[in-house]
């Protein structure tokens, strides 16, 4: 079993990666056609959002107790997976 520290430790290095990837394909993006364009940044803002959530999710679950970390786990994971299927969609429209 993962300890919190350990798993804390794993979901931040994920959330760090994912937040690089976000803004490398806000980069890419920029070069894309105008007329797609203003669908990239909306979808961009949407990721963001997530990324937010996702740390807010991350910061619950430092601030819980040793004997509460584990309920949180399910939770995490769940944001962490939604924000990896929402930015590997995006990527593929890219």
């Amino acid at each position: 079993m993962t300890t919190r520290d350990e798993y804390v430790t794993k979901v931040k290095a994920q959330l760090d990666d994912m937040n690089a990837q976000i803004d490398k394909l806000a980069d890419k993006s920029k070069s894309a056609e105008k007329s797609i364009q203003a669908k990239y940044k909306k979808q961009m803002a949407e990721k963001k959002v997530q990324a937010k959530k996702a740390n807010a999710q991350l910061d619950e679950l430092k601030a819980s107790g040793e004997h509460s970390w584990q309920a949180l786990v399910a939770e995490m994971d769940k944001i962490g997976n939604a924000l990896k299927h929402s930015y590997n969609y995006f990527k593929s429209q890219i």
